[in-house]
């Protein structure tokens, strides 16, 4: 039989070994995580640049600079926008103006080929009924020079009928607003229906109707109704 002073020993030996081990082997498990870790980030800073067709380097001077005064002063901006604000040179805010452009172009004719099947989309299932614009402030709504914006409220607003048929015989494209439809469809539908608003131009989205989410109080400047377009200097009333 072993003692048990070897068999102590036997255990304290085989700690000591252990112990070793681990001290050698760690620093080598750490750098290989560091490496995995470094490699996925920079998988997915070329994944993020890829997708605005920026270099690795451009996206992560995007990323220094919303971090600094610009990411206060502009927050939420996008890459190409920034880069071309901040541009060292004439010629780099030139080349980030060009891919902005290639960007825009792209998604405005995603989102026109998708607008193209909603209005069939309408007319298939729902042809009786007015289509209610999705359209934000970057939509087609209030975001076309040659167009009007009519604000009008439906409740004790006899004036605004008045100028709702003046706009209307006018023929010119108009995006409305109702200020008072509580972001309700059916309730713009309703006074939609009840003014003679043509279905066939909402359809060809000569007019469009919308609710109003607050931009009337930013461009009305008090008035009620009023009918706006924009021009060169922002938006100004429009004369009728």
């Amino acid at each position: 039989m072993k003692s048990i002073g070897t068999l102590v020993g036997g255990l304290l030996f085989s700690s000591v070994v252990q112990a070793a081990w681990s001290e050698q082997s760690q620093p080598q498990t750490s750098a290989v995580q560091d490496s995995q870790v470094e490699q996925s980030q920079s998988q997915s800073l070329e994944s993020q640049a890829g997708q605005w067709g920026l270099s690795v380097e451009e996206y992560r001077r995007y990323r220094q600079l919303i971090n600094g005064p610009r990411g206060i002063q502009s927050p939420g901006l996008d890459p190409l926008t920034t880069l071309g604000i901040e541009a060292k040179s004439q010629a780099e805010r030139r080349h980030f103006a060009e891919l902005w452009v290639k960007e825009e172009f792209a998604r405005t004719e995603k989102e026109l080929r998708f607008q193209r099947e909603v209005d069939a989309a309408w007319r298939r299932l729902y042809s009786q009924t007015l289509p209610v614009s999705l359209g934000d402030e970057g939509g087609t709504a209030l975001g076309t020079g040659q167009r009007l914006a009519l604000f009008v409220r439906a409740q004790n607003c006899a004036a605004c009928d008045a100028r709702l048929t003046e706009v209307l015989a006018s023929g010119r494209p108009v995006d409305i607003y109702l200020t008072d439809s509580q972001g309700k469809d059916e309730l713009l539908r309703q006074w939609a229906t009840g003014h003679g608003i043509p279905i066939d131009k909402v359809r060809a989205r000569q007019i469009t109707l919308n609710h109003d989410g607050g931009r009337w109080l930013k461009l009305g400047q008090g008035q009620m109704p009023v009918v706006l377009q924009q021009g060169r200097d922002g938006w100004r009333i429009a004369v009728f």
